[in-house]
């Protein structure tokens, strides 16, 4: 019998990268096509494999040690508070979500999407960047719910031009789904679902029919729900279905405890 060709050593540069949270593969691809990221102080090309003793650089920085161990992806839930945001640093020095996550020994968290600072609800975290970009693609569909309070109340005329699609500034938006949910006097709430997540997608859409959003949640995304007994600025662990869920949605294979 003919001998097995044995395995190439290390990972492909592109998976290493991406399970470091730097981005997608594919994202990750054209980099090194272009000549971005440099391997043992030679640029990079798409067939290289890497092991932990080989140095790397991207854009001339180097890539920490710490940062390229294998260990397991984590993904965890947290409950955004209004008055945080969801970039790494902030040069009006606002509070961010960092601070509160789980403090990581490999790796670096990375928000899937983002809420705005006066929006609140299910954030998902994870240091899988490969799984965030997916999560976010619009290619993927993946479902965001929402609890949406207005001030005045929807007519069926504009129910039916929200589900039909408007023109925003960045192009035409709509809701997959929308109706009304309760409220008292002038305060309507409204639960709504979105395949995408454009910036202020929701309030934008609400502003395209003269109402204003004041307030926003998000109770819902890839079909995981906010868990009632979580206050806000707290976090958890999702469940391996959860999480098997995430990585189904996303068109990835599960990690092996998630499947």
């Amino acid at each position: 019998m003919p001998r097995k060709t044995p395995e190439p050593a290390g990972e492909r540069l592109q998976k290493v990268l991406a399970r470091a949270g730097f981005g997608s593969r594919r994202e990750l691809e054209t980099w090194i096509r272009d000549g971005r990221i440099r391997v043992n102080g030679r640029t990079a090309d798409l067939g290289v494999r890497v092991v932990a003793s080989d140095r790397i650089t991207v854009d001339g920085r180097p890539v920490a040690a710490r940062r390229l161990s294998v260990e397991a992806p984590r993904t965890i839930g947290y409950h955004k508070p209004v008055g945080e945001i969801c970039t790494r640093n902030d040069p009006e020095g606002r509070p961010t979500i960092y601070p509160r996550l789980p403090r990581l020994h490999v790796g670096r968290w990375i928000s899937v999407g983002r809420l705005d600072i006066n929006s609140c609800g299910l954030l998902l975290v994870t240091t899988d960047g490969e799984l965030a970009q997916r999560l976010m693609h619009p290619s993927r569909q993946v479902p965001r719910e929402y609890a949406v309070r207005v001030a005045g109340q929807l007519s069926e005329e504009m129910l039916q031009r929200l589900r039909r699609g408007v023109l925003l500034d960045d192009g035409p938006a709509a809701f997959a789904e929308i109706s009304h949910s309760g409220g008292t006097g002038l305060n309507q709430w409204y639960r709504v679902v979105l395949h995408e997540g454009r910036q202020r997608e929701v309030r934008r859409l609400m502003e395209s029919q003269g109402l204003t959003v004041n307030r926003l949640i998000r109770v819902a995304f890839a079909n995981i729900p906010l868990p009632r007994e979580q206050p806000p600025g707290s976090c958890w662990d999702l469940s391996p279905a959860e999480i098997a869920e995430l990585y189904r949605a996303a068109g990835l294979k599960p990690p092996p405890a998630a499947s």
